[in-house]
């Protein structure tokens, strides 16, 4: 596996539907070396922290192998960058990377936190309001991760996976459950023994409490 290049993000104005936002999905390469931290890459800009960023989501990691799928289905090439990942990777796959994993890219040490949920910013991005419901029916989310060992990485550097911890949910399983109507409750519990990023743990914990809850047909008194 290869690190292809490396994005970063500033702040610029996307229409989604009838409203402007700031965002920074807009990534564009960057030659040379980029210093990596527990906050993300250097220079690029993360506009609404309520979704994304954070240390648990610093980094966002596509691959050439899903930019090849969206190649094909859209019919025309897709320049690095388009999807917001800041890392494109060679020679993988994103949805069957699991929870826990761990890559090495140059000096910098990935663990792999959570999927990419789509949202109305990429379908703003990709000039088409229903592209979200295509990300989602593709199930090639890429992946986010935290820093564990910091530094600079720069396309061309080798990139090696290591294991995460046995069992542990898929990249396209935690993505699945945005979309599931009701997800196992022994399948919840699991992955709460993963390093899942804080949001992804906080959405699972609501969605346990949540089938706890009598269901609106219930009667109070049962």
């Amino acid at each position: 596996m290869q690190l292809l290049s490396v994005h970063v993000g500033q702040p610029t104005a996307v229409q989604v539907g009838a409203r402007q936002v700031v965002s920074g999905i807009r990534k564009h390469a960057l030659p040379g070396r980029v210093g990596v931290t527990a906050a993300g890459l250097d220079g690029d800009h993360v506009m609404n922290r309520k979704h994304h960023g954070g240390p648990d989501q610093a980094v966002y990691v596509y691959t050439r192998e899903d930019y090849a799928h969206w190649e094909a289905a859209l019919g025309r090439p897709l320049e690095p960058g388009t999807f917001g990942e800041n890392l494109l990777v060679g020679g993988l796959e994103s949805a069957g990377v699991s929870i826990g994993e761990r890559f090495r890219v140059g000096a910098v040490l990935l663990e792999v936190t959570a999927s990419r949920i789509p949202c109305a910013t990429l379908g703003a991005r990709m000039g088409d309001a229903g592209f979200v419901g295509r990300f989602a029916a593709a199930r090639r989310p890429g992946f986010y991760a935290r820093v564990l060992e910091g530094g600079d990485v720069g396309a061309g550097d080798p990139v090696t996976r290591e294991a995460g911890p046995a069992g542990a949910p898929t990249v396209v399983d935690t993505f699945d459950l945005w979309f599931a109507p009701r997800p196992p409750r022994e399948e919840l519990e699991r992955w709460l023994a993963y390093p899942l990023a804080v949001r992804l743990r906080r959405g699972v914990e609501e969605l346990l409490a949540a089938q706890d809850r009598p269901s609106p047909t219930s009667s109070p008194l049962v």
